[in-house]
């Protein structure tokens, strides 16, 4: 397993000697990434169920500000700290050892402007991240991986790789129209 692309292009990383440890696969990771593009510069990011922390520390590689990482696995939080030491990003992350759920129930609206969720394939902590998410608008974007057969609300956009899916939420943007000026009678 390897940074895809960016700053650290070609970056081997290390994964957790673990089997109900599933890493995003590189070509799924590029994907996502590339499906994202004009969002990753300078972006605050949330990566719920963190793992080895692949998919963030490509977005770092990509130009995002900083990543906040939630992972409470051991085997994970190893892995997710070996790769923060081998790549000494140390300055743009933090590593939150606790469970996701209880994490978002607590963000304040639009904290991040983007947030990445994989939590185990088949679970529905995903739907219950997605739920939360419609509530309270932690990220401008909720980027979900869940298997092709996981049905979940209608995203903006998603896109299929194998048996991984991933949906993408965003914001509406609401557009302010300013009114126009009075309309001033001559004398």
């Amino acid at each position: 397993m390897r940074i895809v692309r960016g700053k650290f292009a070609g970056r081997d990383l290390t994964s957790p000697g673990d089997s109900r440890v599933r890493p995003t696969a590189e070509q799924v990771r590029d994907g996502l990434m590339n499906m994202l593009h004009k969002d990753l510069d300078k972006a605050r990011v949330l990566d719920l169920f963190a793992g080895t922390g692949a998919i963030g520390l490509e977005a770092l590689s990509r130009g995002a500000l900083y990543v906040d990482f939630v992972e409470n696995g051991p085997p994970s939080l190893h892995a997710l700290k070996a790769n923060i030491a081998t790549l000494r990003v140390r300055e743009k992350v933090k590593v939150f050892k606790k469970d996701a759920l209880p994490f978002v129930a607590y963000l304040e609206p639009e904290r991040y402007d983007i947030a990445f969720v994989d939590p185990p394939y088949g679970s529905k902590m995903l739907d219950r991240v997605i739920d939360t998410w419609m509530q309270r608008k932690f990220s401008r974007i909720l980027v979900c991986e869940h298997a092709v057969t996981h049905e979940l609300p209608r995203p903006y956009d998603k896109r299929i790789f194998g048996d991984s899916a991933i949906s993408i939420y965003r914001q509406a943007v609401v557009e302010v129209v300013p009114e126009p000026p009075p309309i001033v009678e001559p004398v």
